[in-house]
Formats: structure tokens, C-alpha cells, sequence
């Protein structure tokens, strides 16, 4: 499947690779305000053009300007499907390791799923496609405006690695502002399906709701959340959400990444035949997933709320 979401949802395409990238977002209610310049400013937030290479290490540069094509009429949703394209610019194809596994990648994987025995066929795996959950995020966002509804996502750690090697990071996000009774119970909770929207995210491992973890080291007078006779809350070690509903706290979420796999120093590997070989990156890859993450985070915080809001 190719598409987040059931109320509000995104269906994207295409790969690294290819000639552009793009989607389809379904059940935009109409007459929303869609805020073209805000919808490409989040886009550049994802974009290498403002990250010298000190920070992204990556020489490969998009422009990712987003085009739509329709389901907009005079700056406003018209209730019609939301389609965009952004152009891939900068391809470049490594042929020197065609043929080899990339160690943590996914060219094993998709050797047994699918057959492929060429990495270019994985494009559709690299965080190239996260563009598209941008554009999508950033139209659920223009809708959790009008609801007084705040996203915001900051770099909590990266590792320190040498020259050469890439580092795992930890990203925090915090949903503000968002009323109680938000979630279903069992099956479908709001942690839940924030849950499968940020593991959806390439190179994330790990997921937290407020104490996450922690919480297991605590006893039950440590860690409940209390409240007042006017129903304000002592604390917040639920992170915002109670039986896989929202209780009006602001929702604490923390993401753990892997370090991105291709490395820009050798790697003892096979190839798709299973002799010996090495893999080794180039400068077309990120030392870390921050900063660029972020609005990715962001975007899907953003598209699991709006299908609970509409």
C-alpha cells in the first residue's frame, strides 16, 4: 500500500531515481485556505539548500518546488482530490555498487520480497519519497490551524561519530492545543496510529508516548496522573493520551533513527550472489537524519490528527 490515511488521506509515487515524485491527497474538506507559500516552506525545510554541508554532507541538491495540478481553485480546496508533482533534478545513479547488498538497506529485503538484484530498483525506499509527506502534512496542517492545533518537532540527541561514519538520532515532537476524546479505544488509538505513522518513517526504531520506557522503572503513586477538583491535570506522564484517547494535555512524543546505512568509509558486504564484497557510500548522503526529519515528523503527527479531527 501506497497510501496513509482513510478520512484524509495521502496516496504518493515514485522513487529516488525517477523523474518526479509526486501524490494525491483524498478528502480535503472544500473551501480551505491552501497556503501555497506556507506548503513550500515546509518543503524547504526538508530541502538540502538550507543545510551547508558541514551539517547535511550531501551534495546532491532538488529544488523541491511542488506543483499542483488540481483539487484547487483560487487559493481555496475545492473538495476535489489534491494532486502535486515535484521534479527529481539531481539524479545521479551510483553504478559502482550495482550488484552489491548494502548492509542495513534495503537491498536484501527487497531481493527476497520482490526478485530485484539492482539497487536502483530501491528507490522507492529512500527518504526521498518523505517530500510527498510534507506536501500532504503541510495541507493537514493549514486544516489544524483553523482548529488552534500546534506541531512542533526539535532534535533531542544525535550521536557523535567519526569522519566518515553517520549517527542515529532522537527526535521529540509535541501536538498542542488539541481537545480530549480524540482516539478510538482498542484497535484504533490515538498513540497507536501515531505510532504506525512515525515508524513509517525510513530509519525510524523506536517510538515514545510521554514516559514511554521509563514508565516501566515506576510505580503507580510515582506515575499517575492525578487531577484537581476542576479537572486540571497534576502531571503529564501519559504524554497527552489515556486509553488511546486524547485527555487535552499536550501529547509528548519521542522518535528514535538508525544511523543511515550508507556510510562513506568501506563496509565488508556480499553481493546479490553471495561473494565477497565492499559497499561504500558517496556524498549524496545524509550523516544524520536531523535536521531534515523534522518537518517529516511533523507531517505525519499532522496527517494522523486531521483524520481523527474530520
Amino acid at each position: 500500500m501506497n497510501t496513509f490515511g482513510t478520512t484524509f488521506s495521502i496516496t504518493d509515487f515514485g522513487e529516488t531515481h525517477g523523474e518526479c515524485i509526486g501524490g494525491v491527497i483524498d478528502g480535503c474538506p472544500a473551501g480551505i485556505e491552501i497556503d501555497q507559500t506556507f506548503v513550500q516552506k515546509e518543503l524547504s525545510r526538508r530541502s538540502l539548500h538550507n543545510y551547508d554541508d558541514a551539517e547535511g554532507n550531501n551534495t546532491r541538491r532538488e529544488d523541491d518546488r511542488v506543483r499542483f495540478i488540481s483539487g484547487i481553485y483560487e487559493g481555496r480546496s475545492t473538495g476535489a482530490p489534491i494532486a502535486f508533482l515535484i521534479q527529481n533534478e539531481d539524479v545521479k545513479v551510483n553504478k559502482e555498487n550495482d550488484g552489491v547488498l548494502k548492509p542495513s538497506h534495503a537491498s536484501y529485503v527487497l531481493k527476497e520480497k520482490y526478485g530485484h538484484t539492482c539497487n536502483e530498483q530501491g528507490g522507492r525506499f529512500s527518504a526521498r519519497q518523505t517530500a510527498c509527506r510534507v506536501v500532504g502534512g503541510a495541507i493537514a496542517k493549514l486544516i489544524l490551524r483553523g482548529h488552534g492545533i500546534e506541531i512542533e518537532a526539535w532534535a533531542e540527541s544525535v550521536a557523535e561519530v567519526a569522519a566518515g561514519d553517520t549517527a542515529g538520532a532522537v527526535v521529540a515532537c509535541e501536538i498542542r492545543h488539541l481537545p480530549a476524546g480524540l482516539g478510538e479505544p482498542t484497535y484504533d488509538g490515538l498513540d497507536a496510529r501515531l505510532a504506525a505513522a512515525m515508524l513509517s518513517i525510513p530509519a525510524c526504531k523506536g517510538f515514545e508516548v510521554g514516559e514511554g520506557f521509563r514508565a516501566a522503572t515506576l510505580g503507580g503513586s510515582e506515575y499517575n496522573d492525578r487531577q484537581t477538583t476542576d479537572f486540571r491535570f497534576l502531571s503529564n506522564h501519559d504524554g497527552g493520551i489515556q486509553s488511546g484517547i486524547s485527555n487535552g494535555q499536550t501529547i509528548h512524543l519521542r522518535i528514535a533513527f538508525k544511523p543511515i546505512p550508507s556510510l562513506q568509509i568501506n563496509q565488508q558486504t556480499i553481493d546479490f550472489q553471495g561473494n565477497t564484497a565492499i559497499y561504500k557510500g558517496h556524498s549524496r548522503n545524509d550523516i544524520s537524519v536531523v535536521p531534515r526529519v523534522l518537518p517529516v515528523v511533523e507531517a505525519m503527527a499532522a496527517l494522523t490528527i486531521v483524520n481523527f479531527i474530520l
